[in-house]
């Protein structure tokens, strides 16, 4: 298996997507490089206070060591005791204009190794979708583009890593997915190297067709305070998400990643209040009723 040839995928998808997003933006983003003691580092490219985005970060990491973290070999007990090499891109986008999702999209590659063995490896990734005030055109958009990096590999990849991503990206205490979710898959090794490694580029390279034109869409539709609050409620819950249940997250923090560029996926401004619910009929309402409710947005069933 081709591991460099991966590593040169991430580094150039970190920065096509990032050139993409600063033509949007105007601003640029700020890029820096960070070490870990136990091997490897990464590159971590954040904006903030941007003209579009409020906060937003496309990290690149590549970490390697000699003892996994328990979120990663808890889940598999067969690497344990292995040494590991983990690289990937992850980004998050918070928007400033209420009208505008926010987006999380990542790829990763994760492989265990140990003398005399078979090395144990797969992909990861995907993207995922959480607006605040819904239109179904962009929903379906999202999802569009989601189906269409996956259909020339498998025509059963689609619906299975949508289903896997509405259940992943759940609030259970809340009862409540994070938003209309997208396209998450894990352990993804099926068929050969070549096949899952195809499949993972071809997610990378629809990303940008999957979020920009929504973007530039709706970054322009006037709000007044009231849509921000909203924004700012439900962002609250993106934070409970990610501290809560995700596993990059807690990989990150476990395997002693840059703290910084870990919880960069934090939006700026987010409120929480005791035991609100929207008034009947608004569209802050319909975001609960219409869109978070694991929908299939492509009619496929």
């Amino acid at each position: 298996m081709d591991t460099i040839a991966v590593k040169e995928f991430l580094l150039e998808l970190q920065e096509l997507i990032v050139e993409r997003i600063e033509q949007v933006d105007g601003k640029t983003f700020v890029r820096d490089t960070w070490d870990r003691p136990e091997g490897g580092g990464g590159i971590s490219c954040v904006i903030e206070n941007g003209n579009v985005l409020e906060r937003g970060g496309v990290n690149f990491s590549h970490v390697f060591g000699a003892n996994l973290p328990p979120s990663a070999s808890a889940a598999h007990p067969e690497v344990a005791g292995r040494s590991f090499e983990a690289m990937g891109v992850s980004l998050v986008f918070h928007p400033r204009n209420p009208y505008v999702p926010t987006v999380h999209f990542n790829v990763r590659f994760f492989m265990a190794t140990k003398p005399g063995a078979e090395p144990v490896w797969w992909f990861g990734g995907g993207m995922d979708l959480t607006p605040y005030y819904g239109f179904e055109e962009d929903a379906v958009h999202f999802h569009q583009m989601c189906h269409n990096a996956l259909a020339p590999f498998d025509s059963s990849y689609y619906p299975r890593f949508k289903k896997w991503c509405d259940e992943y990206f759940f609030l259970k205490h809340r009862n409540e997915p994070r938003g209309i979710g997208g396209i998450f898959f894990d352990d993804f090794s099926a068929v050969d190297f070549d096949h899952s490694f195809q499949a993972v580029q071809s997610v990378g390279d629809h990303f940008l067709s999957a979020y920009v034109p929504i973007l530039e869409r709706r970054q322009d539709i006037p709000y007044t305070e009231h849509e921000r609050d909203f924004q700012a409620y439900r962002r609250g819950r993106y934070v409970e998400f990610n501290l809560v249940y995700d596993r990059g997250t807690l990989f990150g923090l476990q395997s002693n990643g840059r703290t910084e560029s870990i919880l960069m996926s934090m939006p700026p401004v987010a409120k929480w209040a005791y035991q609100w619910q929207p008034e009947p009929g608004t569209p802050e309402a319909r975001l609960y009723s219409d869109f978070i409710i694991g929908k299939d947005w492509l009619g496929n069933s």
